[in-house]
This record gives structure tokens, C-alpha cells and sequence, in this order.
């Protein structure tokens, strides 16, 4: 059993990595212009991870860059230059799937921590043992592992081996996310991080001699989405997951808002403390409701309980029923100053998330603009506002309202 869980937190920019930090990660993830998984995030240039890697530190948190597509011969070249930046700039790790990278980053990074990305397929504690041979402090293990499994290859490994593990977020449909669907359907390679998601995509059969008529898979009209996995969330099982002998609780999502890094980052922060503090009582039901406050597929547990998790095979898109509608940006003369993200009116009743707090609702009596004029709504993208609303909204608090459409 782990006796501290790390929260690591998914960072695709400079807003994302702040709003890591600011909602308590130990750690962080992301990556540079090339070789990372997720190419979709607007991600870092060597500058910003410089800047970033020392934000990150000046707040005592952690940064690790991914480092873990599948390159071709002709990006070979580019990876010496890459490896010692990252070790010149402060990267306390490199996420690593590649045998050919890993050999590459023990001569141009020999400083860096290695972590073994999922993508390399760590599902037996030889394979753990082989990676922990060539010089790698931690593995991330493949998301088909259940719990009886892990605890295997914790018992089988040094204690110096540190075991990563995915709890939150998107699931691929193939092994370990290597998957070549993308590649076939659009030509985009979902192993150099480009992946199209074609497994979120509708499918129906057509008959061969019937060209044009289409037969949904499932008694759906709408057709179904036979490869669209459900989203993992572990938030409720943060004791078994401790009990297994992970030392890292990754949330997946670089691609997603800043929104969903706060929430999920928060809500496993508030999970892991909780446990630590009081082993034997059960987690306060807010923790686990704040994840259903953001964008997500229907939940499952993935296989950590040697159960199938199921597809979500009813639609293809997400459950939206929260929205940002504005950003704390602290007080002045003894109003809430505000920076407007969605439309929202006076009188409406917010739902308030503020680093260090449990959430709390107020109601938005008064709203004016920058020169104190008495507005109705806040209809223009980031303005800055005012709100009376009988308590002070924090800096960085981020202000929600249910969706109503």
C-alpha cells in the first residue's frame, strides 16, 4: 500500500497548467510541438515549457513532458535537440513508449526521470522489471489492468519502481491506445498523436447488394456507436486503488478545457486528502457530484474490477449540464469582479468552485460593467463585470450555472 498518491493533472497551455496548480496537482503533464500523443492542444513552445517548468516549480509542483509518439526514421534527427532542451529547460521526467526514444533519451537526458508511457503496453511485472533495468523510475500501466493485477506486479517490483495509473477521463477502444483505425479511415496516425477518433464516430451495416440502405447495429433509430468507450472515473475508490500500491493517479484530458483540468484536478485533490485523513469514513458525496459538473461521457470503473466497463452505445457526444459562465477575478470596493466566459443574467444562481473551498451557491443580485453601470446580463465574451451577491468571490474561482439548454 502507497503511503501518498500523487494528483497528476493534464496541461495542454499556460491557462490549463495555472488552473492545475491553482486546484491542487502534485503534478503535471504536457508536451512540447512534437513527439507528444495529442497533437489537438495548442501545447508548448521550447520557451513556454522553460516558463512553465519554472512556474510549476516555483509552486513545488512536478512537470513531465510526453515524449511517447511511435517516430519514423526521418524525425529520428530531431529527438538529440529535443531531449537536451527538455533537460536544459527543468522537466523533472520524460513520458517514454518508444525503445528507440529511450535509448536516444539515457544519452542526450541522462539527467531526466523515465516514465514508461501506457503505450508501451506495461501489463506484467517482467515487463515492469525489463523498463526498470534500462533506467525507468516509473511505468504507467496499461488501462486493461485490474486491481489483483497491479498488486502482483507491485509485489514483484522494487519499491523504487513507481506504478502510474489512469482514474479519470477518456478510455480508448484498442490496447493501450494503439490503435490504427485513424490511420485506415482518414490517414491521420493515432500513435504520432494525431488521431481523428474515428471510434466516437456512428456505424451502421449496408447490405453488398443493397448499396444505400443502412441497418443500425442496435434497435436505435439513430444508429449506434459500437467502439465509443465510456469515460473512466475511479473517485470513488481511491482506498482500493491506494490498497494496490499505485503511486500516481493520472487524469486524462490535455485536449480539454481549463474547466475540466480545475474540476477533475480539484475533486481528486480533495479525494486523496480525504482518504489520508480519515481512512475509515466514507468520502462527502460533493467530491464525487463535482465530476458530473463537467463535460463527460457516461461513467465506468474500466477493467479495475476485472468486469468489463462497457460502450457507451446511446450517442456519441457528451452530458453537458454545467457551463462556466465566468471567472473570479477577486474584489473591489465590495463587489465580486468577474470575467464573463458564457451569458448570464442578473439574478441567476451560480454554483461557485474556489480553490481550498467545498463549492457554494449564490445568487447574482446586482451585476454592472467596468463603469459601474447597472447591466441585465453579461452578454459579451471575457468582459469585465461586477456582481453584489452578499459574498466575496475569490480570485480564480470559477462561477457555473446549470445548462438550460
Amino acid at each position: 500500500m502507497t503511503k501518498s498518491l500523487e494528483v497528476l493533472a493534464p496541461v495542454g497551455d499556460r491557462e490549463r497548467l495555472e488552473a492545475a496548480i491553482s486546484f491542487g496537482a502534485d503534478a503535471v503533464y504536457l508536451a512540447g510541438q512534437e513527439f507528444g500523443m495529442r497533437t489537438a492542444p495548442s501545447n508548448f513552445s521550447n520557451q513556454e515549457l522553460a516558463e512553465a517548468a519554472s512556474f510549476a516549480h516555483d509552486k513545488g509542483v512536478r512537470v513531465y513532458l510526453t515524449c511517447n509518439t511511435i517516430p519514423r526514421n526521418q524525425e529520428l534527427d530531431r529527438l538529440p535537440d529535443f531531449l537536451s532542451f527538455a533537460q536544459e529547460c527543468g522537466i523533472d521526467a520524460l513520458i517514454i513508449a518508444d525503445l528507440g526514444v529511450l535509448r536516444l533519451a539515457k544519452r542526450f537526458a541522462p539527467n531526466l526521470d523515465i516514465h514508461i508511457s501506457t503505450q508501451a503496453g506495461v501489463a506484467n511485472y517482467e515487463t515492469a522489471l525489463a523498463f526498470y533495468e534500462e533506467g525507468a523510475s516509473r511505468v504507467v500501466l496499461a488501462r486493461e489492468l485490474n486491481l489483483e493485477e497491479i498488486s502482483q506486479i507491485r509485489a514483484k517490483t522494487p519499491s523504487s519502481l513507481e506504478l502510474e495509473a489512469f482514474v479519470h477521463g477518456s478510455m480508448c477502444v484498442s490496447f493501450s491506445g494503439r490503435c490504427l483505425l485513424s490511420n485506415y479511415l482518414t490517414g491521420r496516425d493515432a500513435n504520432r498523436g494525431d488521431c481523428a477518433q474515428p471510434c466516437r464516430w456512428k456505424y451502421a451495416l449496408m447490405e453488398e447488394k443493397r448499396p444505400g440502405e443502412y441497418f443500425p447495429i442496435s434497435e436505435d433509430s439513430q444508429g449506434t456507436y459500437i467502439l465509443n468507450s465510456k469515460d473512466m472515473c475511479m473517485i470513488e475508490h481511491i482506498p482500493e486503488l491506494a490498497k494496490a500500491g499505485i503511486n500516481s493517479l493520472k487524469i486524462e484530458g490535455r485536449a480539454k478545457s481549463f474547466y475540466y483540468v480545475a474540476v477533475t484536478t480539484n475533486a481528486y485533490r480533495q479525494a486523496v486528502d480525504w482518504y489520508f485523513r480519515f481512512p475509515d469514513q466514507p468520502m462527502p458525496k460533493w467530491i464525487s457530484e463535482e465530476l458530473n459538473k463537467i463535460s463527460h461521457r457516461e461513467y465506468s470503473e474500466g477493467f479495475y474490477f476485472g468486469k468489463e466497463p462497457g460502450q457507451e452505445v446511446k450517442a456519441g457526444g457528451y452530458v453537458r449540464d454545467y457551463e462556466v459562465v465566468a471567472v473570479g477575478l477577486g474584489t473591489e470596493n465590495g463587489l465580486s469582479k468577474l470575467s464573463q466566459r458564457n451569458r448570464f443574467f442578473r439574478g441567476d444562481t451560480v454554483d461557485i468552485l474556489e480553490p481550498g473551498k467545498i463549492p457554494y451557491t449564490v445568487t447574482l443580485e446586482e451585476l454592472f460593467d467596468e463603469e459601474m453601470q447597472p447591466i441585465e446580463s453579461a452578454p459579451h465574451a471575457t468582459m469585465i463585470l461586477y456582481a453584489k451577491c452578499g459574498q466575496e468571490i475569490g480570485p480564480g474561482a470559477l462561477i457555473r450555472k446549470i445548462r438550460t439548454s
